[in-house]
């Protein structure tokens, strides 16, 4: 099969117009990311008012080791080269969660690195606070719904997160795809409802990546529940409120979900399970004793 000379003159044409949109979405993305760490989040000193949130540029070339200049012109869509280590300290400096890494690399022409679960998205001081709250319940997720980390706990209340693929641990998926997940959630309808209307309303600021796009693809493929609710196009506000698990050994568990993020403008939250009643407690203290039986 041979191509017209009409056709192989436009196709540079169309991998520069790719090329651009791509450097723009770069642009945007890093701008965004590095608007939502404030200085303090990022171990610099406090320097009193700021006229635009988050970072500086200098801050973050500071930070990632590379020069000021150079670190202007990839936030302004320049067309240069970066390579994959300079990549990775930008990713560090932004705390941007697997997610978010996957999307930089794209963005910047290289291959997608793998996906790491002890990724710096998870603040040192948070990850403690997770493991301290045993036998609460706790995991640590994002506005996509990803759970970046959880306790042992929790875990065990959800069960089978271990054997799952890093990518495939995503709160979302678990509730619309999972039968374990189905059975154990006690008010399905409601939480699948509640979790759609959030996931809606965060899309609102991601609707450019692919990651968030493939998801909801995934998702209308596989739920047909999914695809009803989505087509609703409902929209929910963050909220605390009581959970009710059904789990196969310890029985019914009546939680408070609370909701505490890392940051004024951070998408990355610590949620935990609060038991209610004394039945509860009883079931969550039976649950880590399991964990450490074993």
């Amino acid at each position: 099969m041979t191509m017209s000379l009409d056709a192989v003159a436009t196709q540079p044409a169309v991998q520069s117009a790719a090329q651009q949109i791509r450097r723009r979405e770069l642009s945007s993305f890093l701008r965004s990311r590095r608007e939502r760490i404030s200085p303090e989040q990022a171990g610099l000193p406090a320097t009193g008012r700021r006229r635009t949130p988050g970072l500086r540029r200098e801050e973050v070339a500071q930070l990632a080791g590379v020069g000021v200049t150079w670190y202007t012109w990839l936030e302004q869509g320049r067309d240069i080269n970066v390579s994959e280590q300079v990549l990775a300290a930008i990713a560090g400096t932004l705390r941007l969660d697997p997610y978010e890494r996957v999307h930089l690399y794209t963005l910047a022409g290289h291959p997608e690195p793998p996906m790491d679960r002890d990724s710096r998205a998870v603040p040192g001081a948070m990850a403690v606070m997770m493991r301290q709250l045993e036998p609460i319940p706790a995991a640590v997720i994002n506005a996509r719904f990803d759970l970046l980390a959880y306790n042992r706990t929790y875990e065990r209340m959800v069960g089978g997160l271990e054997h799952l693929p890093f990518e495939d641990r995503n709160q979302l998926l678990l509730v619309f795809t999972s039968p374990r997940w189905r059975t154990a959630t006690v008010d399905w309808e409601d939480s699948a409802a509640r979790l759609a209307g959030r996931f809606r309303a965060g899309m609102a600021a991601h609707a450019a990546e692919p990651g968030w796009k493939n998801l909801v693809t995934r998702l209308r493929r596989e739920s047909p529940d999914f695809e009803r609710l989505w087509d609703q196009h409902d929209v929910r506000a963050p909220e605390n409120f009581t959970k009710r698990y059904l789990h196969p050994e310890v029985g019914l568990l009546t939680l408070d979900y609370t909701q505490l993020w890392f940051g004024e403008r951070s998408e990355i939250k610590l949620t935990t399970y609060t038991p209610v009643d004394e039945g509860t407690w009883a079931g969550v203290r039976l649950l880590q004793q399991d964990m450490a039986e074993g």
